[in-house]
């Protein structure tokens, strides 16, 4: 039975944060309110920067100061005051890091429970709860340190036989003749620099390849007097792989290092003995092997009364995980693969079990990486948080999200400097009659693509990577593709195995992070910088580039070329204040006397994109590549404006403008529509026709209804996911998908053509 609560209201008063303009809304509690609006109009600024930040930093204030200075700084968001403000939990669309111990029972404390359950009742006794823990030395495998897998290194492909050190024999990458790493080798004094590697001795070879870390005795001249000496093969596994440093090399370790499964352990990361406790026929590595769904039904037959209690927590925390669609992962899964709608749901389901009330979540975007078959699950489980007596905030733009509000909220008109303020409040049905961008869109009627020929084909056979079943399917070449299915189908894998066919040059605009710091611009992201000062120059007697940059010659002194001084404050926010010296513009009083077509160097970069590309006409190639960030619906971001402030579907949309023009070649995109007003999808979806016209092939995974309704192909992978996917449903056009009663984005297309 649903339980009333006195409804009342979250009362925002004056908010100006980042573009909006003066911004006073109240929000009733206990409902679901949706936040709609252009990409850029201010929602986030107004559902994040300023109701979760004054939340969660007046949460902060309630501890000690000593514990204050270890908790996360929100910093004080601009706004007069909010009333009745609730404790805000976000959940936002993060993957769950890149921890190697971590698994799905790890974060989610399921694997705490399920060590105590087999050291409680578990045969034979083997130990407590600790000895099952592969992150601990009681019971980790001591092969494999509790990984589960050993990385192989082929010594033959890092060393040239036939040269000398002096000639490069070390041949991996980073340790040439005259880096810092192989002068360790060259100045160590234990080799002939000039002597070929195929003439060294036994010893010699061991010496350079295998040694472990030691200091060396009588080192050679140059050797650092403090440094350590290592093999070539354990200081690359201990300092490249498995570091930061990997990410830049990525290609040359996948050339030299083959991950398998741990020899000892076979993969369980646990020592055998740990293995030999037994629960009902199984030992709790086969258990946490096991999907979800399969672990609920191993769960219901433990009868013992000493583990009622820990049977029951752990029956409520997976079953909430299976509620919410997820019943297709194991236990063991590494979070480092989940993708961030996979994470995004199991923040969610982790909160369904919690007694709390009286909380406001705030969501973003819940719907991406989500099919609308599971888009229905997120609905369901968002209602039952609602129902317990907790205020529900979403910023979205899916309409199979924005329908189930009992309130909707629009910004705009406009996206940067042109949107801030509120331009619609009420039901979703007053938003559908309304005259508001989001409703003229929601009114607009669906309709199918141009279904074009395509020019190739690529075959994938017998395709069996991760949960692939031995999957064959044709790619056409030449069209727009879109790979579809229910998330953990098995899409991104058979466009993996789709990239290792290719022949040809491709253009991988995954949804990879952007490498982004607060320096970062979309003048400095596009690289037209050196371009600008060049101009500036060359109108200026030749004057040095370096004055136009405000990380050189040219940045104000005071701020060094930040245009904001901060203070650091201890446990209290760091302040942040404008520059008083150069006002926020970044550069020094000399920098700014230089002009060009009668603006300073600030003054440009303080230009849209849109009024960059008319003010440099007489520059075809800056004024094309900022043309193509206007293609992508990007025309209203200025030129110096921080990448820190954009959003995830802006950030996607300005990897994409910087590989717009190469033709003949094939994208691959992730998702593109992600953190898209359906106005700017369907400014996508013309930028990709005209890439398709001009020679391009396109393969998209997408989940979005208007996408796959416009491509030419249609592959839909499923049924379901996990080892309940994994295979093709359909291969065809979009249109002929409705009447395939076996494919879920078959069956999704029929109730959206049919909504108009």
């Amino acid at each position: 039975m649903q339980k009333t609560f006195e409804k009342g209201y979250i009362e925002i008063n004056d908010a100006t944060q980042n573009n909006l303009k003066h911004v006073s809304l109240r929000v009733p509690k206990y409902e679901t309110t949706v936040f709609v609006g252009l990409s850029g109009s201010g929602k986030s600024s107004l559902v994040f920067d300023t109701i979760a930040a004054a939340s969660r930093r007046e949460l902060n204030e309630t501890f000690p100061s000593f514990t204050q200075q270890y908790l996360p700084k929100f910093g004080q968001p601009h706004v007069k005051d909010i009333e009745h403000l609730p404790v805000a939990i976000v959940i936002e669309q993060q993957r769950l890091g890149k921890n190697a111990r971590s698994t799905l029972a790890t974060y989610t404390g399921i694997y705490s429970l399920m060590r105590l359950l087999f050291s409680r009742i578990g045969k034979p006794f083997i130990g407590y709860s600790d000895t099952f823990s592969f992150n601990l030395p009681q019971g980790m495998c001591p092969t494999c340190q509790g990984l589960g897998y050993i990385d192989y290194i082929d010594e033959h492909k890092l060393i040239d036989p036939e040269k000398s050190l002096n000639e490069g024999a070390i041949t991996f990458v980073s340790f040439g003749p005259d880096t810092w790493r192989w002068r360790r080798y060259a100045t160590s004094g234990l080799f002939d620099d000039d002597k070929p590697i195929k003439d060294y001795t036994a010893e010699e070879y061991d010496l350079l390849m295998h040694a472990p870390q030691q200091q060396l005795k009588h080192p050679g001249e140059g050797f650092p007097r403090t440094a350590l000496y290592e093999g070539v093969v354990p200081r690359i596994r201990r300092s490249v792989i498995g570091k930061k440093e990997a990410e830049h090399h990525r290609e040359a370790i996948a050339e030299i290092v083959t991950r398998k499964a741990c020899p000892t352990c076979h993969g369980t990361r646990l020592r055998p003995e740990v293995l030999t406790n037994h629960l009902n026929g199984y030992n709790i590595a086969e258990v946490t092997a096991m999907d979800l769904r399969h672990v609920l039904s191993f769960l219901k037959t433990i009868t013992e009364p000493l583990a009622t209690d820990v049977v029951r927590e752990l029956t409520t925390k997976i079953q909430s995980l299976v509620d919410i669609g997820l019943g297709y992962l194991t236990l063991d899964r590494g979070t480092s693969s989940l993708s961030g709608g996979e994470a995004q749901r199991i923040k969610i389901a982790k909160y369904l079990t919690s007694s709390l009330v009286d909380m406001v979540y705030i969501l973003d975007e819940p719907s991406v990486g989500l099919h609308p078959h599971d888009i229905q699950l997120i609905k369901q489980a968002l209602t039952r948080l609602k129902d317990k007596g907790n205020t529900i905030l979403v910023v979205e733009h899916n309409p199979a999200m924005i329908d189930f509000a009992d309130y909707v909220v629009e910004m705009g008109p406009q996206a940067g400097q042109g949107g801030g303020t509120v331009t619609f409040t009420g039901t979703y049905l007053d938003l559908l009659a309304s005259d508001t961008l989001t409703g003229k869109w929601l009114r607009r009627p669906h309709q199918w693509g141009q279904e074009r020929q395509p020019n190739g084909q690529l075959h994938l056979t017998h395709v069996t990577q991760n949960n692939l079943q031995d999957v064959s399917v044709d790619v056409p070449l030449g069209v727009m593709t879109v790979v579809s299915g229910v998330a953990g189908s098995g899409k991104s894998s058979l466009v993996t195995a789709l990239k290792r066919q290719l022949k040809t040059a491709y253009i991988d605009l995954a949804q990879a992070p952007v490498g982004i710091n607060i320096r970062s611009t979309p003048a400095t992201y596009l690289g037209i910088l050196d371009e600008i000062r060049k101009l500036f120059s060359q109108a200026n007697d030749r004057v040095g580039t370096s004055w136009f940059s405000y990380n050189g010659k040219g940045a104000c002194p005071r701020c060094k070329g930040k245009g904001v001084t901060i203070t650091n404050m201890a446990f209290m926010d760091p302040v942040v204040q404008t520059c008083e010296l150069c006002h926020g513009q970044r550069y020094s009083d000399q920098a700014l006397q230089y002009s060009y077509h009668d603006k300073n160097i600030a003054e440009v970069l303080q230009l849209s994109v849109a009024a960059a590309r008319d003010f440099f006409a007489d520059s075809p190639k800056l004024a094309a590549q900022l043309g193509n960030l206007d293609r992508v619906g990007l025309g209203y971001l200025t030129l110096a404006q921080p990448l820190t402030t954009l959003s995830g579907g802006e950030l996607q949309r300005l990897k994409l403008a910087v590989e717009l023009g190469k033709q003949g070649t094939v994208y691959l995109l992730d998702e593109p529509t992600a953190g898209l007003h359906l106005q700017d999808t369907a400014r996508l979806l013309k930028l990709f026709n005209e890439l398709v016209a001009a020679g391009n092939s396109l393969i998209i995974i997408e989940h979005n209804l208007a996408v796959i309704g416009a491509a030419d192909w249609l592959i839909d992978v499923g049924p379901d996911a996990g080892r309940y996917g994994g295979r093709i449903q359909y291969s065809g056009t979009p249109r002929q998908a409705v009447d395939v009663a076996t494919s879920r984005t078959g069956v999704a297309l029929k109730r959206w053509i049919e909504q108009k």
